[in-house]
């Protein structure tokens, strides 16, 4: 998720100065504009090493772990906001993470490819997996090892006693808040413990 727009959404939800854990933070760029932008601090978590190297040429501390390893190096509150911006599908222990997230964060935003959007829904009905701007790979050889929907999530953060705090699409870079699972290929989360 590399487009300004949608990032800069997603930075909106992020408070002024808080101090930021960017969970799968690819080549650091969100955590680059909140740095530059909001006046944030904190780290990205990266597995890849060409990402790593990139988000340290943008001047973000990133650490290299493997996030199914869990996120122990950190204490309860360390950060104001932990960031899982298309991260959540790529992980085996999806749900321990997100626990984690509110365990190590005092809010947690999420984002993730919304399975429900209307075209995915017709891929499916015409019997094939979709093939779409946010799920680019055929079924075999995607990198996300599960798929989710805008309700999935609400049913998720309830189970884990997450209140969430705001949710919404995105569309092109667009806010979708009329009907996001049918409407809008990112779901968006704010959350916290409840």
């Amino acid at each position: 998720m590399s487009d300004r727009a949608t990032m800069e959404s997603i930075a909106r939800l992020v408070p002024h100065g808080a101090r930021v854990l960017d969970l799968g933070c690819g080549d650091g760029a969100l955590l680059d504009l909140l740095q530059r932008e909001r006046g944030c601090t904190g780290y990205g978590i990266e597995i890849a090493d060409a990402n790593v190297l990139a988000g340290t040429k943008r001047g973000v501390d990133v650490i290299q772990l493997n996030l199914d390893e869990g996120l122990s190096i950190f204490g309860d509150d360390s950060f104001d906001v932990v960031l899982q911006i298309d991260t959540l599908q790529h992980l085996r222990n999806a749900e321990t993470m997100l626990r984690e997230t509110a365990r190590v964060g005092k809010l947690g935003i999420v984002a993730f490819p919304n399975f429900a959007h209307w075209p995915n829904r017709l891929s499916v009905l015409r019997g094939r997996m979709p093939v779409t701007k946010r799920l680019p790979f055929q079924w075999y050889d995607t990198p996300n090892i599960r798929v989710g929907t805008f309700k999935d999530f609400e049913v998720l953060a309830t189970r884990n006693d997450l209140a969430i705090l705001d949710a919404f699409g995105l569309q092109e870079g667009r806010e979708v808040r009329r009907l996001p699972n049918l409407r809008a290929g990112t779901a968006v989360f704010k959350f916290e413990r409840g």
